[in-house]
């Protein structure tokens, strides 16, 4: 079965993107781009942890349930159910998500020992990211060492945004070093603006503000098509409120706990990124479970306040950056599901241009501005995986274009 797939070039591609306590990941056709599966781990770490699979209809299988320990548990889970349903899935390539690769390492690249040994150095920038990125990078390398293993970087987006937006104020070493505002969430914002591109003409004519909100939450402001400015800073903890991470601080902020509390650098890193955000308010960074609990929980309703107040401060901040606002684009988990948190957020923003429509808000539909909004809203789903995807089927493509080449040649010779 395996060589006849072969011959009639049914081969797919493998995408993998880590998050802190989860695992997604997709099988995409090497030749249309279309997802074959989709799949997430949940619950690593933790005592009892899932497996979901959605197949290319939709359809979900049952949930199963195991004890991940790590990530090269939930990695080895994902090999055993590939080679379970390799007849289905014969791969030729695997695309990983990676944060964050430093000022040398933004646009997608091969993975290669080079490259390794530079992602090691680069651990102390994304410490809460990068080690089990790696980790899983080499769970996949030693059982597909044969493949081509690709990187795509979270920073990649914001390469090109103007030097005021890109450094601080800082004396110059350490800009040398490779301090600067690197920006997150990419992959999502890449795939918006493919998506824009797809629907809408002069999009690269627009000014543009995606939120992507989520766990993670941070926005990007677009001129020209391109990355100009962002939430994030060098790493994701800044910009905004998140669920467990802090967002941007004075930092005398940093030095008071430094001081006046037996902490180290280390374990301040843990309590900004996992400690702090929504969690550190409402005793949970779970945006459902706070909505959920909103009646008769002050708590969940400082956060929630706080959370939506910080996001319109930021999309003020970004519109003046930009020097002004066509369309507003809401995307990630809470983006994307949450009408309440849409709302609270552009209530009030009347005077820039933004006023949002109750109804078509609440039915979740593409465009939710009302008729009198100068401003374009719109919800969109976003893809890191599909981005990804492409990204290493453009390498698969470049091998077969050398190949061709070569060929060519050789029968001129």
């Amino acid at each position: 079965m395996d060589k006849d797939l072969q011959l009639t070039g049914e081969h797919f591609i493998l995408v993998l993107n880590s998050g802190s306590s989860s695992l997604k990941f997709a099988v995409y056709h090497q030749a249309t781009g279309h997802r074959q599966w989709s799949g997430v781990i949940k619950g690593i770490g933790r005592p009892m942890g899932t497996m979901d699979l959605t197949d290319s209809h939709g359809d979900s299988t049952a949930l199963k349930k195991e004890y991940y320990r790590n990530i090269e548990d939930a990695a080895v889970a994902i090999i055993r159910w590939l080679k379970e349903n390799k007849k289905h899935c014969l791969i030729s390539a695997i695309g990983y998500r990676l944060v964050q690769g430093g000022a040398a390492h933004r646009r997608p690249e091969i993975i290669t020992e080079k490259l390794l040994e530079d992602l090691k150095e680069l651990i102390f920038l994304a410490p809460n990211h990068l080690p089990d990125e790696l980790r899983l990078i080499n769970t996949f390398l030693m059982e597909f060492s044969a493949l081509k293993h690709v990187a795509c970087f979270d920073t990649n987006f914001h390469r090109d945004m103007p030097d005021q937006n890109k450094y601080y104020a800082l004396p110059v070493e350490y800009k040398d070093q490779g301090l600067m505002r690197y920006g997150f969430h990419g992959l999502s914002y890449e795939y918006i603006m493919q998506k824009l591109n797809h629907h809408l003409a002069s999009i690269d004519k627009k000014k543009i503000i995606i939120a992507h909100l989520g766990n993670g939450s941070s926005m990007a402001a677009v001129a020209l098509g391109k990355g100009f400015d962002t939430t994030m800073g060098v790493s994701p903890m800044g910009g905004m409120v998140m669920a467990t991470r802090c967002g941007d601080l004075d930092p005398g902020a940093l030095l008071f706990i430094l001081k006046q509390n037996d902490i180290t650098p280390e374990e301040l890193d843990v309590e900004l990124s996992k400690e702090s955000g929504l969690k550190a308010i409402a005793g949970t960074g779970d945006m459902e479970e706070i909505l959920n609990s909103l009646r008769n929980n002050k708590k969940a309703e400082a956060a929630l306040t706080l959370y939506c107040h910080q996001a319109k401060k930021f999309i003020g901040s970004l519109a003046a950056s930009l020097g002004g606002l066509d369309m507003l684009i809401f995307t990630g988990g809470i983006g994307q599901n949450s009408p309440e948190v849409r709302e609270r957020i552009c209530t009030g923003m009347d005077f820039m241009g933004v006023k949002i429509d109750h109804c078509l808000n609440q039915d979740a539909r593409k465009i939710i501005s009302h008729r009198n909004s100068r401003v374009n809203i719109w919800v969109m789903a976003t893809n890191e995986e599909y981005v990804i995807a492409m990204h290493t089927k453009d390498f698969l493509l470049h091998d077969e274009r050398n190949k061709s080449s070569s060929v060519l040649y050789d029968a001129k010779t």
